[in-house]
């Protein structure tokens, strides 16, 4: 996870690369390496809900969905998928969507007929908050492929501020970062850099300094949560520049 970056992770040689979390599944070959597979299930504890998501626009009733989605994590974890990731372009978004469709065109059957988890060994997730999420999404036409899009996006962007925080609540500042992040969305005329000093007991210029070095960060974390999901660091600005297009479709 981006928690675990530091400030300097771009500014290393290119094969720094190869310890981000997508990179080590797919140096591995397939996930049978305690590296690659430690790997690639953080990234299925991060990533789950835009697969759900995804699954109930395409039908699935909320227990359905949350069958689905766990079954597919335990066979992508104990039946080596990662045979198919040639397809997806080297992004774990595009593989994931691509390996899913295949299992619910190929298992949904057998899913139904049998007890949860079938036998493979489960991945936790957290879906006791999946139906309250997808509850949020507009009541639209939109496809199950924009949504999965959009909630992958904002996914991200969620680990990036959690990451963040937890940096600066280890630096004693997880206040400082509570008060400053509005302004990582808003500009100084939606919350003025004098009134917010006030609060906080700092100059305005201490503010300026603090929410300049609170954006820098956060870019870096940005740039280091997409690297996790892709395969090499020149997808890292065209896959944040799609991201960003998604969460600005209407």
């Amino acid at each position: 996870m981006a928690a675990t970056s530091t400030s300097n992770e771009f500014s290393r040689p290119k094969n720094y690369f190869a310890t981000t979390h997508w990179s080590v599944v797919l140096s591995a070959g397939r996930a049978d390496s305690t590296r690659a597979l430690a790997a690639l299930e953080t990234l299925c504890r991060t990533y789950w809900f835009p697969l759900y998501a995804y699954i109930r626009r395409r039908g699935h009733g909320p227990q359905d969905a949350e069958d689905l989605t766990q079954e597919f994590f335990a066979r992508l974890l104990e039946y080596h998928w990662l045979d198919a990731v040639k397809p997806a372009k080297g992004r774990f978004r595009s593989f994931l969507l691509m390996v899913l469709n295949r299992f619910l065109a190929n298992e949904w059957d057998k899913v139904r007929a049998q007890k949860r988890g079938g036998g493979i060994r489960a991945l936790p997730l957290a879906t006791g908050s999946a139906e309250t999420r997808y509850a949020r999404e507009p009541a639209t036409t939109t496809t199950p492929e924009r949504i999965f899009e959009r909630q992958w996006a904002v996914t991200l962007l969620d680990q990036v501020l959690l990451s963040l925080r937890a940096e600066y609540d280890q630096g004693g500042k997880a206040a400082l970062f509570d008060a400053l992040k509005p302004c990582l969305v808003g500009s100084r005329e939606t919350l003025p850099y004098a009134e917010l000093g006030a609060r906080l007991g700092l100059s305005e210029a201490a503010v300026k300094t603090a929410v300049s070095r609170l954006r820098e960060r956060y870019r870096q974390r940005l740039k280091a949560e997409v690297a996790h999901t892709v395969s090499s660091p020149e997808d890292v600005d065209p896959e944040l520049r799609h991201l960003f297009r998604v969460l600005t479709r209407t």
